[in-house]
Formats: structure tokens, C-alpha cells, sequence
């Protein structure tokens, strides 16, 4: 009985407060997915405000985005190296600031500059992710990342939510006020009731700038390219000069990190057959269901009923079932992880991947009725929380423990350039058959689109099936690890 309770003491002393570390992730993940959501509701008044038009004013959400996807890669790998806890910090910190410049300048310029500053919060999921891997035990591991991944439904419908409620309050700017609260608090929280992160030694021997620096300007010339490319027309020659250009950077970028001992980015990494497949997963579905949710949910629920798929609800009736579908996404994604921790996260992706379909293949006539497509809309909100939560889950079977972060980030930048070619795609089937002498979508439209995403749910099914089911690399519980840490 006494070594017994020898082994508990330590073991209680290594994870204190399970409750707090979950709360303080949660926060932290909150408040980078608000800050995403937050601004596309203001657009409107903002544009008003600033007698501009919507090409400029799309720079506010644009610029987020941006550095948003450089930063979940760069910023999960500076996490792995010198410590997640610091580098959390510091991205929230650096939102903060963001916030406050939006606020404070009063002009476009700034809005834009701040909106920049805050997409650094872009590298919170990846953070968030690898800390709850290095401080849990490995037990609860795949439930709190499932959790974490499954609080960005919730975050991005309460960040239309809110921003509603507060411009009917006041205007624009109440919204980086109560963003900046938000970071401010997420940051304090992080810094008092996280322990220091343990570093594997060796692994900060120097930054690899070069890799950051090349990394950064492919992305985002990849980015912007594709997320104009419904205005621009996909193959004009400003749409492809653009991805061209940042897809000749991203080869530059390639041959550098293969080529340097300790790089920004370990694409090594993606030499595991787990790994590897999670990626091409993330982005085939990252074309469909990931991103069609978020797309043609509102276009249907919003459009006047006399259109061919227009249900014509209120926008706040309309905010609320979207609002609902996320909540009932975010409460069921422990499933998610109790799935990955029984029988592995590939599982919880197929069946995302066949919910989804399900769902899909329901729309081509529950989008004719609102209860039936409230129905429909909640199947498929599970169906991508299982998928979606799934992801992380499966990285971090794929990488070892020091990686996790970088690992994360690499998977959140797939997603998010795979989901503007989702858009791109989406939006041009949309396109494709229109009312006569309109831009109204036909029903014929609708169901290419959706022809579209069940063939995305069909491939990912393939790709998932050849996912090895192999344990994860490295334990979750530092305990476990065999690594010579030290504090940073």
C-alpha cells in the first residue's frame, strides 16, 4: 500500500487541476476562432463607415487569414521548440495589441493592420492542442483534443453571435473591445495557471529564419489567389499569378527545408504513412463538407423562400439554428475522443466521413422544407465535428511528442488552404446555373454542389481506409516519456 500510494503522489503532483488546464485551452482556443469569426457580421457597417467598397473592406477578414495560416505552422513549431506555454502567451499578447490598434487608429489602414496583428491567434489550436498532450495523462487526451478542435464550432457561431448583439449595442468597435478583454484575460490565464513547458534539449539550436521567411509569402500568395478567385474568375490571370507565384515560393520552400538539419517546418515529418494520409484526408474534405457547412447553410436558411433553395428565415432565426447546430457539435465531441481513445481516431473519421455523406446526399430534397433541413442540418453538423475532431486526434498518433505542435500547425494549414479551394469550388458550382436574368442559384446548382461534396466524402472514405491503425508515437504522459527535458 505504501509504494502505492508513493506512485499517486507524484503522478497527482505531475497533472494538478485537470479541470483548470481543460478551462484555460478552451479560453485560449476561444478567443483565435472569435477573433476569425467575429468581423464578417461588422463588414457591412464598417464599409459604410469607411465609404468603401467590398474589395476593400474584405482586406479586414483577408489579412487575418493570411497570417493566420503562416502562423499555425511557424508558431506550433517555435511552441515545440522554446516552450508552448511562452509561445501561447505571446500570440495572445500579440492579439491584443491587434485589437487595440484596430480600435484606437480609426481608419481602414489600421482595422487592417490590427486584423494582421490578431491573426497571429490563428496559432492558438495548435498550441492549445500540444500543451493538452504534454500536460494530460494520455488517458484523457484524446477527449480534451477532441474537445479543444470541437470548441471552434462554437467559438465561430458565438463570434457572429455576439458581434450581432453588439453592433445592434454600439458599433464596430465595441467588437476588438470585447476581443481584446477576451485575449487579455486568455493570456493572464496562461500565464498564471499553466506550468512552464518542458522542452526536449537539443531541440532549440537555433531558428531556421529562412524556412520562416519563404513559408510565410507562399501561403499567402497561395491564399489570397484562391479566395479572389470567384471575383477575379478562376483561371484569369491575376487568380493564377498569384497561386503560381506562391506555388513557385512554397517549391523554394520545399528544397530549403529538406536540406537543413533543424528546419522551421520538419516536412519529415509527412514521410509517415499516418501523417501523410491525415494530410491528403484533411484536404479532399477540406473541399467538402469541412467547408460546405459553413457556406450553404446560410445561403439556404437566408435566401428569400422564392428562390429555387431559399428558405427565406429571419437572419436571427436564422443565426440561431446555426448557432444551435454548432452547440450541438461542440457537446458531442468528447464522443469523438472516446471513440479515438477505444479504437483509434481513424475510426472517428470514417465515421465523420459517412455521416457527412448522409447528410449531403439528404440535401438533395431536405433543403425544401426548414424542419426537415434543421434535421439535416444537425446530422451534418456531426458528421463534420467527428471528422474535424478526428484530424488532431490522428496527428498526434502520427508525431512524437515534441512535434505535436508543429505537427497541429501543419494540419491547420492544410485545412485552411484546402478550404478556400472549397470555396473557390463551391461558389463557382453555385455559378454554374442561375435563374434566368438573375444571380439566383437553380436547384440544379445546388445539387452539382452537392454531387461535389459527396464525392469528396467518397474519396476521403478511400484515403482514411489506408490509414494505419498504429499506436501513437510517443506517449501523451510526460511521465511516460523517455525525452531529457528541460524548463523554458
Amino acid at each position: 500500500m505504501a509504494s502505492s500510494g508513493q506512485h499517486a503522489s507524484p503522478k497527482t503532483a505531475k497533472f494538478p487541476g485537470y479541470a483548470k488546464i481543460v478551462s484555460v485551452l478552451l479560453v485560449a482556443e476561444f478567443v483565435g476562432t472569435f477573433e476569425s469569426a467575429m468581423i464578417f457580421i461588422a463588414l457591412p457597417s464598417m464599409m459604410h463607415e469607411f465609404n468603401v467598397d467590398a474589395a476593400a473592406i474584405g482586406w479586414a477578414a483577408t489579412a487575418f487569414l493570411l497570417v493566420a495560416a503562416a502562423s499555425a505552422a511557424v508558431c506550433g513549431r517555435l511552441g515545440d521548440m522554446y516552450g508552448r506555454k511562452k509561445l501561447l502567451a505571446i500570440v495572445l499578447a500579440i492579439s491584443v495589441v491587434g485589437s487595440i490598434i484596430s480600435f484606437t487608429f480609426g481608419s481602414l489602414e489600421g482595422v487592417i493592420l490590427g486584423r494582421a496583428l490578431q491573426g497571429v491567434a490563428g496559432a492558438t489550436l495548435p498550441l492549445c492542442l500540444g500543451l493538452a498532450r504534454q500536460e494530460l495523462p494520455k488517458e484523457r487526451v484524446p477527449n480534451v483534443i477532441a474537445l479543444i478542435a470541437g470548441s471552434s464550432f462554437l467559438a465561430g457561431a458565438g463570434g457572429n453571435l455576439i458581434a450581432g448583439v453588439l453592433l445592434q449595442l454600439g458599433n464596430w468597435k465595441a467588437l476588438f473591445i470585447v476581443s481584446g478583454a477576451m485575449g487579455l484575460i486568455a493570456a493572464l490565464m496562461v500565464i498564471t495557471m499553466l506550468k512552464t513547458s518542458p522542452v526536449a534539449r537539443g531541440e532549440a539550436r537555433g531558428i531556421d529564419y529562412v524556412g520562416g521567411l519563404l513559408f510565410a509569402p507562399a501561403v499567402a500568395l497561395v491564399l489570397y489567389g484562391l479566395t479572389n478567385a470567384s471575383a477575379w474568375g478562376v483561371f484569369s490571370g491575376r487568380t493564377l499569378s498569384f497561386v503560381l507565384g506562391g506555388l513557385a515560393v512554397a517549391a523554394l520552400w520545399v528544397a530549403w527545408e529538406l536540406r537543413v538539419s533543424n528546419p522551421m517546418i520538419n516536412l519529415r515529418l509527412l514521410k509517415a504513412n499516418k501523417m501523410a494520409l491525415t494530410q491528403l484526408c484533411t484536404a479532399v474534405l477540406g473541399i467538402g463538407p469541412l467547408v460546405a457547412v459553413g457556406i450553404l447553410t446560410p445561403l439556404i436558411l437566408l435566401a428569400p423562400a422564392t428562390d429555387p433553395a431559399g428558405l427565406g428565415v429571419s437572419p436571427a432565426v436564422g443565426g440561431l439554428i446555426i448557432f444551435s447546430a454548432a452547440t450541438l457539435s461542440f457537446v458531442g465531441s468528447p464522443f469523438s475522443g472516446k471513440v479515438a481513445a477505444a479504437v483509434g481516431a481513424r475510426r472517428a473519421l470514417l465515421i465523420g466521413i459517412v455521416i457527412s455523406f448522409i447528410g449531403y446526399s439528404m440535401m438533395f430534397w431536405a433543403d425544401n422544407n426548414l424542419l426537415t433541413f434543421i434535421i439535416n442540418t444537425y446530422v451534418i453538423s456531426i458528421g463534420v465535428m467527428f471528422s474535424y475532431t478526428a484530424f488532431p486526434n490522428l496527428v498526434a498518433e502520427s508525431v512524437p511528442l515534441e512535434n505535436t505542435s508543429e505537427g497541429m500547425g501543419i494540419n491547420t494549414v492544410t485545412r485552411t488552404i484546402f478550404m478556400a479551394v472549397g470555396t473557390t469550388v463551391l461558389t463557382v458550382a453555385l455559378a454554374s446555373s442561375t435563374v434566368e436574368g438573375t444571380m439566383v442559384s437553380t436547384e440544379s446548382a445546388f445539387n452539382t454542389a452537392y454531387i461535389i461534396i459527396c464525392a469528396s466524402c467518397v474519396i476521403g472514405f478511400l484515403l482514411a481506409l489506408r490509414i494505419k491503425d498504429a499506436p501513437r508515437t510517443d506517449a501523451a504522459d510526460p511521465q511516460d516519456s523517455t525525452l531529457s527535458v528541460q524548463g523554458r
